[in-house]
């Protein structure tokens, strides 16, 4: 990604205010992440009506969306309503540029009205999903995630969703470090896989999300050593059935893969902050060797732990 992406977020009529703030607070300046550069715009510079009670004033037109980067359309309301044709186009224009688009909630309606999740996988919350499926058949619309990354085009549900999503684009751009950074920030959970449940399918919950929340962050600190299932279900103090069974639907991953994944992303912040070879950044995570580490790096990050070192290098202090 080169220096100063811009970001142009449509605020569109009716846009809901938090969908739209998560754009300005996640991608700040003040983050000290200063390779973004966010613009607000609309159908034309100056006020927007807005959802709940607020409106907005945004600085620029549609034409911003032709010099972006990244595109983003934050929820609004009644999503199911025909968006200005003029929004539209400049979306069409935006995407075979090569823009990267992305929705917010509701906005994937109008992702999907322009024709850009035709044949795509896509989410929006969870209650809207029904209506988005069977307004838009050609998009396969998967109403359980909390967002899909389909390379150019993705896709999140509802407030918090866009945050895990705007994340996920800074931890794609600029690596793990700098997405922990700003999650740190804003007080937000580090990393919430797409994979993850929208919503828990209870109607009582039972009392164990708390000693699981306790359980997640003992893993977390003890990566480097054997962690099995078994050892993770007696911390949490029940069973390895309901551990595994209330694991997957807390965060859509079985406690194995979910500890994998944490091994890899611990082991993308020693690639980038350490000198440590490979070798020693595979023993230092719990994965063993360091063929073990370039394995399951292809796997999770279609990439080799040496590429992404390499991709990052400018974040290593111990670099040449």
């Amino acid at each position: 990604m080169t220096a100063n992406h811009k970001i142009a977020v449509l605020v569109l009529p009716g846009a809901s205010p938090l969908d739209v703030g998560v754009t300005s607070q996640v991608f700040s300046r003040r983050h000290g992440i200063p390779a973004y550069d966010v613009v607000h715009c609309s159908l034309a510079p100056g006020p927007v009506p807005g959802r709940d009670g607020l409106g907005f004033v945004v600085e620029a037109g549609l034409e911003a969306l032709a010099t972006a980067d990244t595109v983003i359309c934050p929820g609004y309301r009644n999503p199911a309503r025909p968006v200005d044709p003029r929004a539209l186009d400049a979306l069409r224009d935006a995407a075979f540029r090569g823009a990267r688009m992305v929705s917010i909630c509701g906005g994937a309606f109008a992702l999907a009205q322009a024709g850009l999740l035709d044949g795509r996988r896509a989410t929006t919350h969870w209650q809207l999903a029904p209506v988005l499926a069977r307004e838009y058949p050609k998009v396969q619309v998967d109403g359980d995630v909390l967002f899909v990354d389909e390379g150019q085009v993705l896709t999140s549900a509802g407030v918090a969703a866009g945050i895990d999503l705007c994340l996920h684009i800074i931890r794609r751009d600029h690596g793990v470090q700098a997405s922990n950074a700003v999650a740190r920030v804003i007080v937000a959970a580090p990393y919430r896989s797409g994979g993850q449940s929208q919503y828990i399918p209870r109607t009582i919950p039972e009392p164990l999300g708390d000693v699981f929340a306790a359980t997640r962050e003992w893993a977390l600190k003890h990566l480097g050593e054997p962690l099995t299932l078994t050892a993770l279900a007696r911390h949490a103090r029940v069973s390895e059935r309901t551990f595994g069974r209330r694991f997957v639907e807390d965060t859509g991953y079985t406690p194995m893969q979910w500890v994998l994944r944490a091994r890899v992303d611990l082991a993308r912040e020693l690639l980038e902050t350490t000198g440590l070879g490979v070798d020693q950044v595979a023993a230092r995570v719990g994965l063993g060797t360091g063929a073990n580490l370039r394995l399951h790096f292809q796997r999770v990050l279609a990439t080799t732990p040496t590429e992404y070192r390499r991709t990052f290098r400018w974040r290593d202090p111990d670099a040449a």
